[in-house]
């Protein structure tokens, strides 16, 4: 069973692992997209995976919900006119910015909590390729009816 303690210790910290994939997004070349976007509208979609993570992570029942969730945000990113690529950097981001903060703090000190984060660190792996394989089929649906009404 996943570690809830590390699950709730990432969802307790959000506020703090947003504030550092902004400053990661707002750096980046590969994300110069996000840029034009306010910090209020950067900082909410990154707290609300951040704060969320528990629900998702782990639950197969959920499955449906991570699927309609991304694929919308695909569509949204599409509609905003970002490119693929920096959508698909911004959530790895998201995902690295997750395990820099539990190296950075420690978190995994004994046995057991480096058995319970690498638990861990496959439920989030497995969650973010599917956020950003539904992502990409959101983003690609919408290009499809943008070409398809351009036509």
């Amino acid at each position: 069973m996943i570690s809830q303690r590390l699950v709730q210790m990432i969802e307790a910290h959000a506020d703090e692992l947003t504030g550092r994939w902004l400053k990661e997004v707002r750096r980046s070349k590969a994300t110069a997209g996000y840029h034009a976007l306010s910090d209020a509208t950067l900082y909410k979609r990154a707290f609300d995976v951040y704060a969320r993570l528990g629900r998702w992570v782990g639950s197969e029942g959920r499955l449906e919900e991570v699927e309609r969730t991304y694929a919308a945000l695909g569509e949204e990113r599409f509609r905003e006119g970002l490119k693929l690529s920096e959508v698909v950097q911004a959530l790895a981001m998201t995902k690295y910015q997750l395990w820099a903060y539990i190296r950075d703090y420690g978190l995994l000190d004994s046995t057991v909590q480096l058995y319970q984060s690498l638990e861990l660190y496959n439920s989030v792996v497995l969650f973010f390729d599917r956020a950003t394989y539904h992502t990409i089929v959101g983003y690609e649906r919408a290009s499809g009816l943008a070409e398809r009404r351009a036509g």
